[in-house]
């Protein structure tokens, strides 16, 4: 029977996302105004920013882009922050954008040497806690140089890798020919389980190198956005930075790679999924079949790839020019010196961060509901009505808190100005002033792995290709991310208070 026009609107709306799902978002919709009207705008603020948080959530079933788009409309219609609000906060994130612009396309035309490196790594390490400590100490390491969104990019780029690669062999076709590997239609009965299997180990993989890009990203002044901008009104440099936030960063480092060691042995949290014999083979001959067909074109491409990675590596590391134009950088000398030169062949390189970087717009504009109603106010209150020797700790776990339901950079933004006004005003001295500036960034950078929403680097791994492959939903990655959670926010809590 034909659909009537009233029923085609229904369906059009949200497309495939469940029908429960569609009412529920327009049941937001319709509730807000009222909320705005009975119980203000605080109340109504806070309303919005759990609504945007469900629409994170169920990224599985719609991406958030969309539902999360028409709250934000919604919240400048209804005046809880206006265009100029909206445009001032992604001004001060240009830094971010252009990132996650260029550099996460700059990486897509890296994969071949990745893969080609971690494809050896894999195949020839087999013992699982030595390669997951390798994916989270190598994040770690990469964070602290370079920049976690970037090093998430490129293990999304590995995994998505992996990911096809024995895909393809289990469904039995052959490795040159086109093949969806985001459909499972095709899959041999007799490969199913494998499948699975691979899809934790790989899921495994992935947060913990996620985990350790905040694990490296805390300890210096280029590991995360906010951490330049204390840096700024701190005065540090980098050696400053580093030594000042070591005391913390150094112990959480340590005990954030034996967390792995003690996920991988005992397989709590849903960790501890082995590589199958059979899909190590298949990466074995695919690593063989590879080498083999390997030209002097394509050798030189990888020459050419290793070559920019270091110029990337060194760029990024001396910061001589904002993340996204050395992204651009990479982009041109690649495409340039591997020819590749056609429009349409660049173009795939963007379709994984320009969603991304629409839906981070759309946060900005939550952020700046945030800022235009004062939510945070009370909290900041609080923190500086406590004794002096509690502000540390106070002002680390309300960072903490703030940072995984909202955006660490604005979090950071707004306490380390607040402490330096009072700094300014002679309410504390330059080393209490130190000591709540570590607080902050600690604060931000550490608890906030709770969700995905805290860290831009985990949002973008859950809204990136490879979460649907391997069923990496927002509660999967709250629940991986507990044991990370509490450990770093009771030894970072630890170190606040008694080694700072």
């Amino acid at each position: 029977m034909k659909p009537s026009l009233a029923q085609a609107f229904g369906r059009n709306f949200l497309g495939a996302a469940p029908l429960w799902y569609k009412q529920v978002i327009l049941a937001f919709l319709i509730i807000n105004p009222i909320v705005l009207v009975v119980f203000g705008p605080f109340v109504a603020g806070w309303l919005l920013i759990v609504e945007f948080i469900f629409t994170l959530a169920m990224a599985l079933k719609c991406y958030p882009l969309q539902p999360g788009g028409l709250l934000a409309i919604e919240a400048v219609v209804l005046g809880l922050t206006s265009p100029e609000g909206v445009y001032t906060e992604v001004s001060h994130n240009i830094e971010v954008i252009l990132l996650l612009m260029f550099m996460v396309a700059g990486i897509y035309f890296m994969k071949d040497m990745l893969l080609f490196v971690f494809n050896k790594l894999l195949v020839k390490v087999k013992s699982k806690i030595v390669i997951s400590l390798i994916f989270s100490f190598s994040a770690a390491l990469l964070s602290a140089f370079l920049d976690a969104l970037t090093v998430t990019a490129v293990l999304i780029s590995v995994g998505v890798g992996f990911y096809s690669v024995y895909h393809k062999a289990a469904s039995g076709q052959s490795s040159n020919k086109n093949h969806d590997h985001g459909k499972d239609d095709s899959i041999l009965p007799v490969n199913a389980e494998d499948l699975s299997e691979f899809r934790s180990f790989l899921r495994d993989l992935m947060m913990h190198g996620a985990v350790g890009t905040a694990l490296g990203g805390v300890s210096t002044l280029v590991g995360e956005p906010q951490n330049l901008l204390i840096a700024k009104v701190a005065g540090w440099d980098f050696l400053e930075f580093f030594l000042n936030v070591a005391p913390v960063s150094m112990p959480v480092l340590v005990c954030g790679l034996l967390t792995v060691i003690v996920l991988e042995k005992t397989a709590w949290f849903d960790y501890g999924a082995q590589l199958p014999d059979t899909v190590r083979d298949i990466l074995n001959n695919f690593e063989k079949e590879e080498s083999q067909k390997h030209t002097n074109k394509h050798k030189a491409q990888l020459i050419i790839q290793g070559i920019v990675a270091v110029i990337l590596v060194l760029s990024l590391a001396f910061h001589v020019a904002e993340v996204g134009l050395v992204g651009l950088m990479v982009i041109v000398l690649l495409t340039s010196f591997n020819g590749i030169i056609e429009e349409h062949r660049i173009g795939h390189a963007f379709e994984e961060s320009l969603p991304f970087t629409a839906l981070l717009v759309v946060f900005f504009t939550v952020v700046s509901v945030i800022h235009a109603q004062h939510l945070f106010q009370p909290v900041i209150n609080l923190v500086f009505s406590m004794p002096v020797e509690h502000q540390p700790i106070v002002l680390f776990i309300a960072n903490g808190v703030l940072s995984a339901i909202s955006d660490n950079v604005f979090v950071a933004t707004v306490y380390i100005n607040e402490i330096k006004a009072a700094l300014d005003a002679g309410l504390i001295t330059r080393e209490h002033f130190d000591v709540l500036a570590v607080a902050v960034n600690t604060g931000t950078n550490l608890p906030s792995v709770a969700t995905p929403n805290g860290q831009a680097a985990f949002l973008f791994l859950l809204t990136s290709a490879i979460a649907p492959l391997l069923r990496l939903s927002y509660g999967k990655m709250v629940w991986m991310a507990l044991p990370y959670t509490i450990v770093l926010s009771i030894v970072g809590g630890f170190c606040v208070v008694y080694l700072l």
